[in-house]
């Protein structure tokens, strides 16, 4: 099944309009109990909560039940005040939480020689696929995956069969697809549809979950002053849904710059951001326009640690941001086994760096600047730099400030990429 809803103004659609786009979707159908798998709040933006609640509500109506898995990956636990903000009345104790280490069942595995040739034998070890035990539960008549099509450093396009994978899979496809793509390089990948890691995504689709009822229902947006604004809803069980809501994604979530950038400033809304794991979206979503020897400067005020759970968060003040060779001879090493057994904090290390092409600067209040500076960025005072720039005066995109300097503002990375056309176009292809 394929059905697609595209917004006839900038303004989006309305809720109105997605309630009864959703509604007649689900009226169709007898339903007895379904699973809802909304992102987490670090996806706050992608109107994901928002859809979630109405298919709640629409479901009560019809006498179904209805459960909601969050699908937390490896990233903190949303709390109550959070939940509330993103999925609004849906009382939290109805809140199911996956846990990527205890609540998965293993399906098989991606071999080994399949994901050498998706990656130029880059990568050369099979893949666990593994999924949360509810998706494999019978008793489910509908599994609703829902999520945003964005731009993303690991698999090129978030969410669709990544939501299945890694929003409720387990450590083996987290940690390995996360190395698969930090080693086949994150500018070969981000804002493209095929890539190795989506392939190892949908290749476990086919193999491994084609029997179960899951639809996916996907978000196009973008976030300006006004607001969030969705621009397209893509629901269906085909591939070719996922492939609309790409296209349209690609015009709306990515934007070029005609050079490179010498100095980009970005703001992290301290409710979406606590930790560098996920504020590094700042870096991802800009790292393709910065010039060689630019800064990237990242005012950060809700950033309080570094990793999104205690084991991480200690990797990475172990090894630190200092880039992807570093990181490679350091999972060499005999004695390194605690980073071996956690890719995906070693891939995060990789993407993490400029590898010497950019300084990365953070602005913060609640990590100490030798601490910030220990990890391999640099450190600046965050009150200085919020009088000098004063985000909340600031237009999205190129800005003069009084003594002269050009700057670039990026208000919220997590809903586009930044592009340097000369770089992207060199020699009359894309790179």
């Amino acid at each position: 099944m394929e059905i697609c809803k595209y917004s006839g103004s900038d303004n989006g659609l309305t809720k109105e309009e997605i309630t009864a786009f959703l509604s007649d979707f689900l009226s169709e159908r007898a339903l007895s109990r379904v699973l809802i798998i909304p992102p987490d709040y670090s996806r706050l933006h992608s109107l994901g909560g928002m859809i979630t609640n109405i298919c709640y509500h629409l479901l009560k109506k019809q006498g179904c039940h209805a459960d909601i898995l969050v699908a937390t990956g490896t990233h903190e636990r949303i709390s109550p005040a959070q939940a509330e903000e993103m999925f609004g009345d849906i009382p939290y104790e109805e809140l199911l939480f996956h846990d990527f280490r205890r609540d998965v069942i293993k399906l098989g595995e991606v071999p080994a020689d399949y994901v050498a040739s998706l990656s130029e034998g880059l990568f050369m070890e099979s893949i666990d696929v593994e999924v949360n035990r509810r998706v494999l539960d019978p008793k489910y008549d509908l599994i609703l995956s829902v999520g945003q099509v964005v731009p993303h450093e690991v698999v090129g396009m978030a969410n669709y069969t990544k939501n299945l994978f890694v929003g409720v899979g387990g450590a083996s496809m987290i940690n390995k697809s996360h190395m698969l793509g930090a080693v086949y390089g994150l500018e070969r990948i981000m804002g493209k549809d095929h890539t190795p890691v989506r392939e190892v995504f949908d290749y476990s689709l086919t193999h491994f979950l084609s029997e179960r009822p899951v639809i996916f229902v996907q978000t196009v947006c973008t976030a300006d002053s006004d607001g969030v604004h969705m621009h397209g809803l893509f629901i269906g069980d085909q591939r070719s849904v996922f492939e609309k809501a790409v296209a349209l994604a690609q015009q709306t979530n990515i934007d070029f710059v005609d050079k490179g950038i010498r100095k980009c400033v970005v703001w992290l809304d301290p409710k979406e951001f606590q930790s560098t794991w996920i504020g590094n979206k700042s870096f991802y979503r800009s790292r393709m326009a910065i010039a060689d020897g630019g800064e990237l400067l990242i005012l950060a005020p809700g950033i309080r640690h570094f990793g999104e759970d205690a084991e991480m968060d200690r990797l990475i003040r172990k090894y630190g941001y200092r880039g992807r060779d570093y990181i490679l001879s350091e999972l060499n090493k005999e004695e390194n086994e605690d980073l071996r057994e956690n890719l995906s904090a070693a891939a995060h290390m990789i993407h993490s760096s400029s590898d010497g092409r950019f300084r990365i600067t953070y602005a913060v209040r609640d990590i100490s600047p030798e601490e910030m500076v220990s990890v391999g960025y640099r450190a600046a005072s965050f009150e200085e730099m919020m009088q000098r720039y004063q985000p909340w005066s600031l237009a999205y995109g190129y800005n003069k400030m009084h003594d002269g300097e050009e700057i670039y503002f990026i208000p919220n990375p997590a809903l586009g990429l930044r592009i340097n056309r000369e770089r992207f176009f060199e020699g009359g292809k894309t790179t």
